[in-house]
């Protein structure tokens, strides 16, 4: 599988990638501002791709939310995908997994691991290996794509020697940290890992820049590209913002939606306000993206999460 697009010419190329499950959010909007501010800044191509494979919990309305949001806040880009529209490079990635013998099927429950296993670096279920002596269904009998269980990629052993650019050591044995990964679940749906080391790999990504959550499991995407012998990406983690909790901004924890945002803020007060929340500004006056672009650097970007809080009239910082 080729990459296509904006990387033909060999330039850095990097990627926002929402999932389309709910409203954007002030966590949402700061991660697509740092992203595009990076890529603008080093002359890179950006694509915006939409993470809509959850049959459950992804609304079509949710994707024209999303990018109305981004537009809204004065974000372009270059190219735009949805995860939806890869199936076919989804299954080829599976057959290619198949063929090597690397897959088989998982009946171990979700309750069942919680309660029986050690954590894995991400706080998710270190899979212990039950099931890994099943194998799949032969080919007469259909192979993988007649499985009715989930699917796990038996990860090779070894170390993964990899570092963010921002100096965290990222290297980590993952098999070996987090077990068996899941590449298809049990509805059918393509996992996050596999899509989103697919989709990748679709337009040429060299460079990820997202939150620093999802930092624990960037070893086990590398190692899943070695294995379908993809590169690996360069990766930068940035800050969160936190809710009163302590817990990281997001639709899960009703985190303020764009609604009620743009109903309170315009476009450069709320670019303001994410400025000062990410230390690139001293104060939040409004500004558009673009007005940041000319003194742009990672230095000048708070290392520590920051709390926001919304009282139902305005978003507040906490240290």
């Amino acid at each position: 599988m080729s990459p296509a697009g904006a990387s033909a010419g060999g330039g850095e190329v990097g990627r926002f990638a929402p999932s389309t499950t709910g409203e954007a959010h002030p966590g949402t909007l700061l991660a697509a501002l740092l992203c595009w501010l990076d890529a603008r800044s080093r002359g890179a191509a950006l694509w915006l791709r939409f993470e809509d494979l959850d049959p459950q919990r992804c609304r079509p309305e949710y994707l024209v939310a999303m990018r109305e949001a981004l537009t809204w806040l004065g974000l372009d880009w270059d190219g735009e995908a949805r995860q939806s529209d890869s199936a076919n490079a989804h299954d080829e990635a599976l057959e290619t997994l198949a063929a090597a013998g690397l897959l088989y099927p998982c009946l171990c429950s979700r309750a069942q691991l919680g309660a029986e296993v050690l954590r894995a670096p991400d706080g998710s279920a270190r899979y212990p290996g039950t099931c890994r002596p099943r194998p799949l269904p032969s080919a007469g009998q259909g192979g993988w794509r007649a499985c009715p269980d989930a699917l796990r990629l038996r990860l090779p052993a070894g170390r993964i020697e990899l570092r963010d650019e921002n100096g965290s050591d990222l290297s980590q044995s993952p098999a070996e940290a987090y077990g068996d990964p899941v590449v298809r679940r049990r509805d059918g749906a393509v996992a996050y890992h596999l899509a989103s080391v697919v989709d990748d790999r679709q337009v040429g990504v060299t460079r990820v820049v997202r939150g620093r959550d999802l930092a624990p499991s960037s070893a086990v995407q590398v190692a899943i590209g070695r294995v379908l012998g993809h590169p690996a990406p360069r990766y930068r983690h940035h800050l969160l913002l936190l809710e009163a909790r302590g817990e990281k901004l997001a639709k899960f924890h009703g985190a303020v939606g764009f609604e009620a945002l743009a109903a309170r803020y315009s476009a450069p007060e709320l670019c303001g306000l994410l400025a000062q929340a990410c230390g690139l500004r001293p104060d939040s006056d409004p500004l558009h993206p673009a007005d940041l672009l000319s003194g742009f650097r990672w230095s000048g970007v708070r290392e520590q999460d920051r709390p926001m809080h919304w009282d139902g009239q305005v978003l507040g910082l906490g240290d």
